[in-house]
């Protein structure tokens, strides 16, 4: 599918019908392009949980929510750390606890850029522990209540896939050798992404009722570069977001409420602002590079992973 197929503008949220009696279920939910998907989801009668780790940040976007869309506005919290396999455990059963349908998870929260290595609790390099590995656990436990609503899981990905090393890391996926704060966080969202297309593989194999989507929120003016990132990169990335090369969070939103909405998707493509360089621009059908999709790769990564994470898929 190209960007014509929504017209020249590419997709809007204009196209969006009512989502009255619609859960999406968002992490990274209290700030930046998750929390203007937020917006746009219950603009539209959705429900919201949001997956966040800082319960206070997270109080003042629903304060702010309900202060635009009114008291009665369906948005919740749940608090979970993605850098924790724990709270991420304790998330999912809190969710499947609560919440009794899923019409789309939305795997929205990334850190990127962080200046130094830094170790999560679990063992894991920070970028690849709560881009990829917090993720690939939620998506897990969460998946059996999504495809009771025959939903959606959305992976947000990044352009930045393919700036790194276009490959995994097996032999030192802690970037112990050679971290770099670019380069280790661009491999962390290709495992991510590699993931997303092995999971739809996986599914349409065994006859399961979900979809899964990958987009990418182009350069938006977001949170994402935050203060473990260098005084450099942020310098740097503070005169680009003066630049048109760099577009509004809600626009960076399009993507990922497409993907958790549209009816005419292609599952085993790849979707986000399709401008210059995509990074703005019209929201449709991207360009992906082929070593996205290597299966002996993504087929290594996910055994790993599901062994690094302590969850065995069923299927």
């Amino acid at each position: 599918m190209s960007t014509t197929a929504f017209g020249k503008q590419g997709w809007t949220p204009e196209r969006l019908s009512s989502l009255d009696g619609k859960t999406f279920l968002i992490t990274g939910a209290n700030a930046g392009a998750g929390f203007e998907a937020s917006k746009i989801l219950l603009g539209k009668g959705a429900e919201v949980v949001m997956l966040n780790r800082n319960a206070k940040k997270s109080k003042a976007a629903i304060k702010t929510i309900k202060g635009q869309f009114g008291k009665d506005a369906k948005v919740s919290f749940v608090k979970m750390d993605l850098a924790e396999l724990n709270s991420v455990r304790e998330a999912a059963a809190k969710v499947i606890e609560q919440i009794p349908k899923i019409d789309a998870l939305i795997c929205n929260a990334a850190v990127a850029q962080v200046a130094k290595q830094q170790i999560t609790s679990d063992g894991f390099e920070s970028q690849i522990g709560i881009n990829h590995y917090g993720h690939f656990l939620l998506i897990n436990l969460l998946f059996d209540r999504v495809e009771q609503s025959s939903g959606r899981i959305v992976i947000v990905g990044s352009e930045g896939y393919k700036m790194g090393l276009k490959t995994i890391q097996f032999e030192d996926l802690n970037f112990d050798a050679n971290y770099h704060p670019n380069n280790t966080y661009c491999h962390s969202k290709l495992a991510q992404m590699m993931i997303g297309y092995e999971l739809q593989h996986r599914i349409e194999h065994a006859n399961k009722k979900v979809k899964v989507y990958v987009c990418h929120p182009g350069a938006s003016k977001t949170s994402l570069i935050k203060e473990d990132a260098s005084w450099a990169t942020r310098i740097v990335w503070s005169l680009m977001s003066l630049s048109p090369m760099v577009q509004t969070a809600e626009k960076g939103a399009y993507p990922e409420v497409m993907c958790a909405t549209e009816e005419s998707l292609d599952p085993h493509a790849y979707y986000g602002p399709s401008g210059r360089m995509n990074w703005v621009g019209p929201v449709g059908e991207c360009k992906l590079e082929p070593f996205v999709r290597e299966r002996a790769i993504a087929g290594k990564l996910w055994e790993l992973s599901e062994e690094l994470t302590g969850c065995k898929w069923s299927f």
